[in-house]
């Protein structure tokens, strides 16, 4: 079987998809837009599907749910995860929604195998679960999947604590809900701010979050941008890809904010105190100053 649409990146070895198979991770910017969205297809729209399964359960589900409905009735539809990501979920999970499953194992993931169909009500109800909601806790909007959607995490906290005021252009590397963007934005010297996040979800998330004239919003992985040169960037990088550990992630974030600042521009970085990030910002820039260090983690100044 060859697909021709497919969420995530499932492996080559576990399923062969058709050259321009049509992408529809929000993870995916540039190789898919909003046509590329789960949510906006139409009922029935799709011959086929192949879904490598996000590791957060609500997340997971609204997926599976998505494509059921995007999914014409008995089309082939083939879902996986690694077994430790879930994988060993989504034969039930798939039932419940009302499509059973033919499962099988294979290079540490679980497969299930299945023909499109579905109960109508947990499928939307699963949808409604993974939707957007206002958080009163957190006093934005939110969703299931982006980072830390249901709690300010200790990283962009002690960030906030201790970043200074920001004056001129700037950017927020890895923005996610926005969090950091309300507290560079408290500085009204910020002339402009690009808030940027390879979560196409975060993104529209931001719009509704900062509602700010000097903001403009980017789907883009930070790693590629060319938006320089900044006054200041601000950062908390992601250490996870494909649900394992890469310290690469975030030395491909200093490599970056490095070609994007001016001289004398600033990056302030908040990040897990085990990762070892003081040698990349070492060779990126000219000082680099420890700021604060607290619960696990660490905040860093580092002058180009």
């Amino acid at each position: 079987m060859i697909y021709d649409n497919m969420f995530g990146a499932p492996p080559p070895e576990l399923a062969e998809t058709a050259p321009g198979a049509r992408k529809f991770s929000p993870l995916a910017p540039g190789a898919s837009d909003l046509s590329g969205d789960l949510a906006a297809t139409p009922p029935g729209a799709l011959a086929n599907f192949v879904l490598l399964a996000p590791p957060g359960a609500v997340e997971r589900r609204a997926t599976l749910a998505l494509a059921l409905r995007a999914l014409a009735p008995g089309a082939p539809f083939l879902v996986m995860a690694p077994k430790d990501k879930g994988g060993g979920r989504i034969a039930k999970e798939l039932a419940e929604l009302g499509c059973p499953s033919v499962e099988s194992s294979k290079r540490h993931h679980r497969l299930c195998a299945a023909k499109a169909q579905g109960d109508a009500d947990a499928i939307e109800a699963a949808i409604e679960a993974g939707a957007p909601r206002f958080s009163q806790s957190l006093g934005l909007w939110t969703q299931p999947g982006v980072f830390s959607w249901d709690r300010i995490d200790p990283g962009s906290a002690l960030l906030l604590r201790h970043l200074p005021d920001f004056s001129g252009r700037g950017a927020d590397f890895g923005c996610g809900l926005g969090v950091i963007a309300h507290g560079i934005l408290a500085s009204p010297k910020v002339k402009s701010l690009v808030l940027v996040d390879i979560d196409r979800r975060a993104t529209e998330l931001c719009a509704r979050n900062v509602a700010d004239p000097r903001v403009t919003i980017l789907w883009a992985d930070a790693r590629g941008l060319k938006n320089g040169p900044f006054d200041f960037i601000a950062m908390n990088p992601p250490f996870h890809e494909a649900g394992k550990e890469s310290k690469e992630l975030g030395r491909g974030f200093i490599a970056s904010a490095a070609a994007n600042l001016r001289p004398g521009g600033r990056c302030w970085l908040v990040a897990n105190r085990h990762l070892p990030y003081e040698a990349a910002l070492a060779k990126n820039f000219r000082s680099v100053t420890a700021i604060a260090e607290e619960d696990g983690f660490k905040v860093i100044e580092a002058v180009k």
